[in-house]
């Protein structure tokens, strides 16, 4: 918690960790309101899969761009622009009136929201170097605590009976709280990056964790994106309980990171990934009971599980032995995106051609695959 701690103290810190923060309240605010937004627009699920695809292809299609123009004009200019941005781009879905207007708006919300994520990240990084402090891992607290803060925003579903005023709410909360201390960041200049040649020689020792980290975030976007309609189709929860699920998996999440580092250095990384994965197996035997409760608890235990799995499997590629750390989290987090990527579309095909419960069904087999792959990586790391 000392890096908590530092981030409260110092507004030099708050203002960088406030927009991991604004990024999931703007985007989390759209999430609890995909339901509506499906129902608005007479869209079956492999088309609602097809437009959330979009939003992720938004979001990987700009990570070749992003270090040129952040080098460019300056990371702390950058990581505003970027907000400011999110801000404007955050609102077009719900304003879309077809189909079509809704892929283009979701692309364009991802490509700023993809942008942001990039440039508050190495601005973090930045400050760390400069400053020798560490707060990078409660930076990403704040992101879950966005998603906390949208989804108590669900309660305001019923009361407000309007998407787009919502969602300029929280655009406003945003932007208010980021105008208030982008000033202690703005002029912070990233160091130049060496280009680095990508070799075929990280396939073999980081194709089973790029594997787990594709599942593995798949599977956390797949629980964003579906737990509203889940609740609403299959468990036949009441309207005001349709982002409950959202809250308790954003809610848990939250909590892990925070705490995730203690636990890790306690029982080592793998130890961890493996804890995580009987958590999220626990949560979904819960979900697929098809109770709104269970579910909704069922969604709070799986945010615990994946809450510090990524994270972990990002220091274990750092450190695989005989690989440039660089580029083996570069390695996890391609392939994790790339589970963002694909893992809508599959689950909306899956959802709407079988049901949304055997979506949820396939999540659970792919949980157990990586318990399993975890006793291959704990087998490795003891050799």
């Amino acid at each position: 918690m000392k890096s908590l701690r530092l981030i409260f103290a110092n507004a030099r810190y708050f203002g960088p960790s406030w927009v991991f923060a604004s990024i999931n309240i703007l985007f989390g605010t759209w999430a609890i309101y995909i339901p509506t937004v499906k129902e608005n627009l007479g869209i079956d699920k492999s088309q609602l899969g097809i437009a959330i695809f979009c939003l992720s292809l938004g979001v990987f299609i700009v990570f070749p761009f992003a270090s040129t123009i952040i080098n460019r004009i300056g990371v702390g200019k950058a990581t505003w622009y970027g907000v400011l941005i999110s801000c404007c781009t955050s609102i077009l879905p719900l304003l879309s009136p077809s189909y079509y207007t809704l892929m283009v708006s979701l692309f364009l919300f991802g490509a700023s929201n993809g942008f942001t994520d990039i440039s508050m990240n190495t601005l973090v990084t930045e400050l760390e170097k400069k400053d020798g402090a560490k707060f990078m891992s409660a930076s990403h607290g704040f992101f879950s605590l966005g998603g906390v803060l949208a989804g108590l925003g669900s309660f305001l579903i019923g009361p407000l009976d309007n998407p787009v005023l919502h969602m300029g709410i929280a655009i406003a909360l945003v932007f208010i709280v980021n105008l208030l201390y982008y000033k202690n960041y703005v002029n912070e200049i990233a160091a130049t990056i060496e280009k680095e040649t990508f070799s075929l020689k990280l396939l073999k020792p980081l194709l089973l964790l790029g594997l787990i980290s594709f599942i593995a975030m798949g599977s956390e976007g797949a629980i964003v994106d579906w737990s509203g309609l889940y609740l609403k189709e299959i468990s036949l929860a009441p309207e005001a309980l349709w982002g409950a699920g959202f809250l308790g998996f954003q809610v848990t999440m939250t909590l892990g990171r925070f705490l995730g580092d203690g636990i890790s250095g306690s029982i080592g990384s793998v130890k961890m990934v493996a804890l995580g994965t009987l958590l999220s197996i626990i949560g979904y035997l819960l979900v697929l009971t098809t109770s709104t409760y269970f579910a909704i608890v069922g969604f709070a235990i799986c945010g615990l599980g994946f809450s510090a799995m990524v994270p972990e499997l990002f220091r274990i590629g750092g450190n695989v032995k005989g690989v440039d750390s660089s580029k083996g989290v570069s390695f996890i987090a391609g392939a994790g995106y790339s589970g963002f990527l694909c893992a809508p579309p599959i689950l909306g095909f899956l959802a709407d051609n079988y049901s949304l419960k055997t979506s949820f069904m396939v999540l659970l087999a792919v949980a157990l695959f990586i318990l399993g792959a975890t006793a291959i990586l704990k087998k490795r790391r003891s050799q």
